[in-house]
C-alpha cells in the first residue's frame, strides 16, 4: 500500500513538471519580423488644402500621417467646448497640452446652437470661434466633428427637435439637406480664417458619426456621406483631412474620406446587467480594427482590416473613460484606462484619439433638457447635466490618476512617434483565442527591419491575469534574433508597457549613436540640456529594469542600485529590485539614461522649453515660462531638471537635489472650509420603474430614469457653503459628496447645478465652475437623493458597497467635504 502511494506521488510530481515546462514554453513568445516592410501608398481619398501660410504641410498615406513630409503620430483628445464655461477654456486647454495632447477634437452639437429654428447662438460657452482661437494661441490643433448627428449622449444625437418634426433625417432628403446646409454655413462662418490653409489650427473635419451603410441608390450610406462632404466644402470647410467613424457597419466612401476607430473599457449602452469583463479593447488587433463592444452597437459586427485597404489605422474614440447610463454604471480604475493605449499602439494605431479626454456639464437650455433620454426616444438615459465620463480631466477640470499614467505614453509619442509611425505591426506565432483567453501572453511588436518596439499587456479589466513565469520575447529581425529580456523573467499580473529594441541613443555632440538593444523599462522622454542627451525611463511595477547596450557602448558613470556586466553583444545593466528608485547611467558621447519608478515618472511634466522638466505631485500646466501648480495640499514640493531656475510671488525654498532634479518647496497659508449639512426631508419609497422601448440591436427593455417630479419625495439635505477667505491662494474648491442611493441632484434654488447616478465613486463638484461669485459669498445648496430599493434591475459595478436599511432601501449621506485647491504660480526661466 505504501509503495502504491509513493508511485502515485512520483507520477503526480512528473505531471507537475510537464505542466510547468509547458507553461514556461508558452511564455516564450516568438515574433517573426523578417518580412520586408511594405512601402506606403497614396490614399484614395480626395482631401483638402494641406499647406498653411508658414509652408507647413499635413499629409497622409496608406500607413501614417505626415507633417512636412515626416511621419507624424499625434495624440488627440475630445474636449467639448459647449459643455464647459468659456471663462475656464484656456486653463483646461493648457492642462491637456501639459498632458501631451496635441490635437483637440470637439463635437459641434447642433441643438446646443440652434434649439429654435433659425435662432443660432454662438455666444459664451457656445462661442466656437473663441474656443478655436484659444487652441491656436497655445499651439493646439483642432479637429471639429460637425455631425449633423453626433450622438455624444446628447438629446436626439444633437438634432434639434424641430429638425425631427420637419421630416426624414440622415439621408439625402431635400428639406433635411437644406437644414444641414444652413448649420454647416454657420460653422463655416465661425471657422473662417481659422482653417489650416489660412494659418489657423483646424486640421480636419469629421462628418456624421456612427453612420451605417444604406441601400445603394437610396440617398443613404456612402451617397449621403459624399453629399455631406460636398456641402461642407461649399460652406468653406476646406481642410487637410476628412474622416468618418468606421464602426457599426460604417458607410465609408474611401475615395472621399478616411475611417477612424476606437473602443471602450465597458459598454454602458448595452442592455445587460451583467459584468462585461474580458473586453476586446485589451487584446491586440491583428485582423480587425473595430472593437467588439463598438461593432455590436448596431449589429454591424467587426470590419476586417482588409475592408480599409490602403488607409492608416486612425482612432478618434479610444475610451478615456465611459459615461454611466442609468441602467449600466461601471466604475473605472486608472489602469482600466491607461492599459488601453499601449495595446492600441501595438495594434498599429497611428493617431491616438481619445473620447473623452475632458468631461463637462450640459449647458442650460430653453424649454427642454439636452441629455440623451429614453423619454425623448433616445437609446439610453444619462444625467441631465453631468457628462463627467470618468475622464482623465473630469467634468470640473479635476485631474484623475489615469491622466498621469496616460501622459507617459503621450510624452513618448511626442518624442518618438515619428520613429514608431512607419513601423509595421508584427503578431506573435500564438495569440489568445479570444478577448477572455488568459492562457496566452498578449504581446505585439512594431519594427522597421532593424529596430522596433515590443508591446506587452498582462492587464485586462475585471479578469485575474496570471503571472507569466519564464516570460521572454524572441523577436526575429532580418539580421538577428533579439531576446527581450536576455534571460526570461516572471512578468507580474497587471503589467503593461512598451519596450524599445535596437533604439539609437543619439547624443548631442556625436554622429554615431549608441544602440540600446533593449530595455525592460519603458521609455517616455528625451531631453537635451547642458550638452547632454537624457533618455528618461520608468520601471514597470514588479519588473526589474534591464538595459542591454550595443558593443560600442562605454559606461562612464553610474548612480543607484545598478550592476554592470559585459556580454558578447555589449554591456548589460541590471537594476537591483523591481521599481527601484532613481538610477542614472552616463555613457560616452554625452548620452545619459535616467530610470525612475513608475510613481516618480508620473510626477514628471514637460513644458514648452524642451530642455527642462518639472516634477511634482501637484497638478501642473504651463504657458511658456509660467507654470501653475494646483494641489489639495498647501505644502507644494517640486523639482526642476535642466539649466533653469524657479521664482514665484510666494516664498519658495530650494531644498537640495534629488537625483537629476533640483528640489524646491513652498508652503501656502492653509484655510479651513466646512460645510454645514442639515437633513430636511426623509425619503418616500422609490416608485416602480417604467420601461423603455425594445430596440433592434437591444431586444430587452431597460428601466427609464425617474422623472424630475419624483424628487419631490427624495431624501433632502441643506448644504451651507461658507465664503472663501479673502486673499486665499486657491484656484477652486471641491465639493465632495459621498452618498448612497439611486440618483442625486444638487441645486441652488431652482437651478440644477449637477446630477449623478450612484456608481460607488465620490461625486465631485467644482464650485468655481458651478457657482457664480463662488469666492465672495456663502451659498445654500440643496441635495436630493432618491432611495435605491434592495431589488433593482440595473448593473451597479460597486453594488457590494451598498447598505440597505430595515425597509430595504439605500439612501444615506455619509460625508460632505469642502477641499480647497491651492495654487502656486512659478516663473521657470533660463539661468544660463
Amino acid at each position: 500500500m505504501m509503495r502504491k502511494i509513493w508511485m502515485r506521488t512520483v507520477v503526480i510530481a512528473g505531471l507537475a513538471v510537464v505542466v510547468g515546462m509547458r507553461a514556461r514554453a508558452q511564455n516564450v513568445i516568438a515574433i517573426d519580423a523578417t518580412a520586408p516592410m511594405v512601402a506606403p501608398q497614396p490614399v484614395a481619398a480626395k482631401l483638402g488644402s494641406s499647406r498653411n501660410p508658414r509652408g507647413q504641410v499635413i499629409g497622409i498615406n496608406s500607413q501614417y500621417l505626415t507633417l512636412d513630409g515626416k511621419p507624424w503620430l499625434p495624440v488627440m483628445g475630445e474636449f467639448e467646448y459647449s459643455r464647459y464655461p468659456e471663462a475656464e477654456w484656456e486653463q483646461e486647454i493648457l492642462k491637456m497640452k501639459a498632458a501631451g495632447v496635441q490635437v483637440i477634437e470637439t463635437y459641434i452639437i447642433w441643438n446646443h446652437h440652434e434649439e429654435v429654428e433659425g435662432q443660432f447662438d454662438w455666444t459664451a460657452r457656445r462661442d466656437l470661434r473663441k474656443f478655436v482661437e484659444l487652441c491656436g494661441k497655445h499651439g493646439m490643433d483642432v479637429y471639429p466633428r460637425i455631425g449633423p448627428w453626433v450622438h455624444g449622449e446628447v438629446r436626439h444625437g444633437g438634432f434639434p427637435d424641430w429638425v425631427l418634426k420637419n421630416g426624414p433625417v440622415r439621408q439625402n432628403d431635400l428639406v433635411y439637406l437644406k437644414e444641414v446646409q444652413s448649420f454647416y454655413a454657420q460653422i463655416g462662418a465661425q471657422l473662417k480664417g481659422e482653417l489650416w490653409k489660412d494659418g489657423g489650427p483646424v486640421i480636419g473635419i469629421q462628418l456624421e458619426n456612427e453612420y451605417p451603410e444604406g441601400p445603394a441608390g437610396s440617398g443613404r450610406g456612402t451617397e449621403h456621406i459624399r453629399k455631406l462632404k460636398e456641402m461642407a466644402i461649399a460652406d468653406g470647410l476646406d481642410v487637410p483631412l476628412y474622416t468618418v467613424t468606421g464602426w457599426d457597419g460604417a458607410a465609408v466612401p474611401l475615395d472621399e474620406v478616411l475611417p477612424t476607430f476606437g473602443g471602450y473599457p465597458d459598454a454602458p449602452w448595452q442592455g445587460t446587467n451583467k459584468s462585461l469583463y474580458g473586453n476586446e479593447i485589451y487584446a491586440f488587433r491583428f485582423r480587425n480594427r473595430v472593437a467588439g463592444n463598438m461593432g455590436a452597437v448596431g449589429g454591424g459586427g467587426q470590419n476586417p482590416a482588409a475592408s480599409y485597404k490602403n488607409t492608416p489605422f486612425l482612432t478618434a474614440e479610444v475610451g478615456g473613460g465611459g459615461q454611466d447610463t442609468y441602467f449600466r454604471r461601471p466604475a473605472f480604475d486608472a489602469d482600466d484606462i491607461a492599459a488601453i493605449a499601449p495595446v492600441m499602439l501595438g495594434s498599429g494605431v497611428n493617431l491616438l484619439g481619445y473620447y473623452m479626454f475632458h468631461g463637462g456639464v450640459n449647458p442650460d437650455s430653453g424649454s427642454i433638457t439636452l441629455e440623451e433620454s429614453q423619454r425623448a426616444d433616445d437609446a439610453t438615459d444619462v444625467p441631465e447635466k453631468s457628462y463627467d465620463f470618468q475622464s482623465p480631466l473630469g467634468a470640473f477640470g479635476q485631474e484623475r490618476e489615469s491622466l498621469r499614467k496616460m501622459k507617459l505614453v503621450h510624452y513618448f509619442l511626442n518624442d518618438f512617434g515619428a520613429e514608431l509611425a512607419p513601423m509595421t505591426t508584427r503578431a506573435p506565432a500564438e495569440v489568445p483565442s479570444g478577448p477572455k483567453d488568459t492562457s496566452v501572453a498578449r504581446v505585439a511588436a512594431r519594427t522597421n527591419g532593424e529596430a522596433g518596439f515590443v508591446f506587452v499587456n498582462n492587464y485586462v479589466r475585471g479578469l485575474t491575469m496570471p503571472e507569466r513565469k519564464g516570460f521572454q520575447v524572441e523577436l526575429k529581425l532580418p539580421k538577428e534574433m533579439v531576446k527581450v529580456p536576455e534571460e526570461p523573467i516572471d512578468l507580474p499580473a497587471g503589467a503593461y508597457g512598451i519596450w524599445p529594441v535596437n533604439l539609437p541613443l543619439r547624443g548631442v555632440a556625436i554622429e554615431k549613436p549608441v544602440t540600446l538593444r533593449y530595455s525592460t523599462a519603458q521609455l517616455f522622454k528625451r531631453v537635451e540640456t547642458g550638452g547632454q542627451a537624457y533618455y528618461f525611463f520608468f520601471a514597470l511595477p514588479g519588473v526589474s529594469a534591464e538595459f542591454a547596450l550595443g558593443a560600442g557602448a562605454k559606461v562612464t558613470g553610474l548612480s543607484g542600485p545598478v550592476k554592470t556586466s559585459r556580454t558578447e553583444s555589449g554591456v548589460m545593466l541590471r537594476v537591483r529590485g523591481a521599481g527601484a528608485s532613481e538610477v542614472e547611467v552616463k555613457l560616452d558621447g554625452g548620452v545619459r539614461l535616467v530610470l525612475l519608478s513608475e510613481a516618480e515618472a508620473e510626477q514628471v511634466w514637460r513644458g514648452d522649453d524642451p530642455s527642462m522638466l518639472l516634477a511634482t505631485k501637484s497638478n501642473a500646466f504651463f504657458d511658456g515660462a509660467r507654470w501653475t501648480l494646483q494641489s489639495d495640499d498647501p505644502t507644494m514640493k517640486f523639482g526642476i531638471f535642466g539649466k533653469v531656475k524657479a521664482s514665484a510671488e510666494q516664498k519658495i525654498a530650494k531644498d537640495g537635489k534629488d537625483g537629476v532634479f533640483v528640489e524646491y518647496d513652498a508652503v501656502l497659508p492653509k484655510i479651513e472650509l466646512k460645510a454645514t449639512v442639515t437633513k430636511v426631508q426623509e425619503a418616500k419609497p422609490h416608485e416602480p420603474w417604467a420601461l423603455g422601448p425594445k430596440l433592434s440591436w437591444r431586444p430587452n427593455a431597460l428601466p427609464i430614469k425617474p422623472e424630475v417630479s419624483e424628487f419631490a419625495g427624495a431624501a433632502a439635505w441643506r448644504i451651507e457653503v461658507p465664503p472663501v477667505p479673502a486673499g486665499a491662494e486657491v484656484s477652486d474648491v471641491w465639493l465632495k459628496i459621498d452618498y448612497q442611493g439611486d440618483e442625486a441632484r444638487l441645486s441652488e434654488g431652482k437651478r440644477l447645478i449637477d446630477d449623478d447616478f450612484w456608481n460607488g465613486l465620490t461625486w465631485t463638484v467644482g464650485l468655481k465652475e458651478a457657482l457664480p461669485d463662488w469666492r465672495s459669498a456663502g451659498r445654500t445648496l440643496e441635495l436630493r437623493v432618491l432611495p435605491l430599493p434592495k431589488t433593482y434591475p440595473m448593473y451597479l459595478e460597486k453594488a457590494d458597497a451598498l447598505h440597505f436599511d430595515a425597509e430595504g432601501a439605500a439612501y444615506t449621506l455619509s460625508r460632505v467635504n469642502l477641499i480647497p485647491q491651492y495654487q502656486l504660480v512659478l516663473n521657470v526661466a533660463d539661468q544660463r
